[in-house]
């Protein structure tokens, strides 16, 4: 028979055990804080109106940017002479703001990586003039094929008068190319803001990668002017269309949350086609202000009706990402829309999750045909 622990092993071998964890947890720490990149934006929370917030703001030497969207009694502070990306949380004399009576809260931001989630790539009852409208397989059957299971009924919506009329949809990305001739007739400048250079011209910034193209490209497929001689049709051609944008630039949860509350009693639907890294290993979701952001939007979003939050839920298939570890397409505040092929089969990229509320086409395999 094998001799029983003595009390003093036992202790010992739990004493072994806590300081395994220890270390454990001491290494996950240091990694997530190496990760971590800190801004010269805050968000804090001062009650008592804006002129308050601009009196504790000119006190620790900031800049009060007004309000965080729909969020009340939230503001956003700037200070230019602190370092605008750090690996660390300010410390000094700005950390008396914490304990200052007249604010209730205050948050340094954190860079939150955010990736856009393009479209992966490896005769009708209209006669449309757009050049691309023939190419538009998802919409309409050619050749009368009456085998044709790809246009998900759109046709007879649209001869139901649901073609977008009366509806504003914001795409919250990279801007949107607002002057393009399929888009300028169907633009609302009040659906559109530019949070990374606060003010309103959601134009995208141009650069030698032409990088800033995807919300250009997701407000074509929303709302695309019909029978305009140019480029596509969009499946609600007649809807509002505005951007909101703010991927291009450092992405915080303030940055989300002043997106996610643009006009929410003017806009309809938000809609969203980016997210954490679909990398298969990154657990994301909404900051504390981006969660109170989509609250207040189902609450008191579109005059008491609730905004409308649509979402991409991925691109990671090939990388085993889940869908359900990304806390946006997982919200139960969203309505997450995921992608098929032409075929009707998942995509190599898919990512499944019971959050997954719809799916439309996208592209497939390399014999299959893409969106246009």
């Amino acid at each position: 028979m094998t001799a029983p622990l003595t009390e003093l092993k036992i202790r010992l071998i739990a004493l072994l055990l806590r300081m395994t964890l220890f270390l454990l947890l001491m290494l996950v720490t240091v990694e997530s804080s190496r990760s971590e990149v800190y801004t010269n934006h805050w968000a804090v929370r001062v009650s008592g109106g804006p002129q308050r917030a601009d009196r504790v703001a000119a006190k620790y030497g900031y800049i009060n940017f007004g309000q965080i969207g729909s969020l009340e009694d939230h503001y956003h502070f700037h200070h230019s002479r602190v370092v605008r990306r750090a690996a660390f949380s300010l410390k000094g004399p700005h950390s008396f703001i914490h304990m200052d009576p007249e604010v209730d809260w205050a948050q340094q931001q954190v860079v939150k990586p955010r990736v856009k989630r393009f479209a992966q790539s490896d005769p009708s009852f209209i006669p449309f003039n757009d050049p691309k409208w023939s190419n538009m397989w998802y919409i309409h059957c050619s050749d009368n094929n009456s085998q044709c299971r790809s246009e998900m009924n759109i046709q007879a919506a649209w001869q139901r008068g649901y073609t977008g009329k009366n509806v504003v949809v914001t795409i919250l990305d990279d801007g949107i190319e607002w002057s393009h001739p399929d888009l300028a007739q169907n633009y609302d400048h009040l659906a559109s803001y530019d949070v990374n250079g606060n003010d309103h011209d959601p134009t995208p910034r141009y650069d030698f990668r032409n990088a800033n193209v995807h919300g250009t490209r997701c407000a074509g497929e929303v709302a695309a002017a019909a029978n305009n001689s140019h480029c596509i049709v969009g499946i609600a051609y007649n809807a509002r269309i505005g951007g909101i944008r703010m991927l291009d630039g450092e992405v915080t949860d303030l940055v989300e949350a002043k997106s996610l509350g643009v006009r929410p009693d003017y806009i309809d639907i938000y809609s969203a086609s980016w997210g954490p890294k679909d990398d298969g290993k990154t657990v994301d979701g909404p900051g504390q202000l981006t969660k109170q952001a989509f609250e207040q939007g189902i609450k008191k979003g579109r005059k008491g009706l609730g905004s409308i939050f649509v979402w991409a839920s991925g691109n990671g298939g090939r990388q085993g990402d889940h869908c359900s570890c990304d806390g946006y397409t997982s919200s139960i505040y969203t309505i997450s829309i995921s992608s098929a092929t032409e075929n009707g089969n998942k995509p190599w990229y898919l990512e499944a999750c019971s959050s997954i509320l719809a799916t439309t086409y996208s592209s497939g395999e390399f014999n299959e045909r893409k969106i246009v």
